[in-house]
């Protein structure tokens, strides 16, 4: 029912890799060649637990960080610029749950198509974990959130934003607009102000 995935393979390095004990090292190891071998040929990875591209691409850039992945291996230099290109018009970032269903991945289709502000948190993290902090598609993803925000300070979104079973039915988690822009905020101007620019985490 339920195969290994791009994005728990990825959370499972991370976690791994900050923990930092040299007898994972193998497990680590093995876990990025998979994530190398289901790397797509756009450079991005599937979203299993979050919708859906842009979920995947950000759990495994930052995965690659962690586990030390060098910034300039093709697979993260791909994967940055399959983001890079599906960034919006207005800064942000959005993609539909019809990526699933066989519709272009990392955009939102249709009359109602946006940015969401989950999901331009996770692309500026996966770019940031990519070592593209002074990249002006994270600035611009910045500015997005700055101006989405609303009088009390939060963020807000009505779109479906997780999975429970693809083309089946999907989750809408509330929190993910409110603390995912939070900790993207916050990272981008920790790393600003920052001598480096190394994200020293796995999320």
């Amino acid at each position: 029912l339920d195969p290994p995935t791009e994005d728990v393979t990825a959370r499972c390095i991370s976690f791994l890799a900050q923990l930092g004990h040299p007898e994972d090292q193998p497990a680590i190891a093995r876990g990025v060649q998979y994530l190398r071998e289901t790397q797509c040929p756009d450079g991005s990875w599937f979203g299993r637990w979050g919708t859906n591209y842009i979920y995947g691409t950000w759990s495994v850039l930052c995965a690659l960080n962690a586990a030390g992945v060098a910034h300039d291996d093709p697979a993260i230099t791909r994967a940055a610029t399959w983001l890079i290109a599906k960034q919006r018009a207005d800064g942000g970032w959005g993609e539909d749950c019809e990526s699933y269903a066989g519709a272009p991945s990392g955009e939102f289709h249709g009359e109602a198509a946006q940015s969401l502000p989950s999901q331009t948190a996770w692309a500026m993290l996966g770019l940031m974990a990519a070592g593209l902090a002074d990249h002006d598609a994270v600035k611009k993803g910045a500015a997005y959130l700055e101006g989405a925000q609303d009088a009390q300070g939060s963020w807000t979104e009505q779109a479906y934003n997780a999975v429970g079973f693809p083309r089946v039915f999907y989750l809408k988690y509330h929190g993910y607009p409110r603390f995912f822009p939070l900790l993207a905020l916050s990272r981008y101007r920790t790393l600003l102000t920052a001598n480096d620019r190394q994200v020293k985490f796995g999320f």
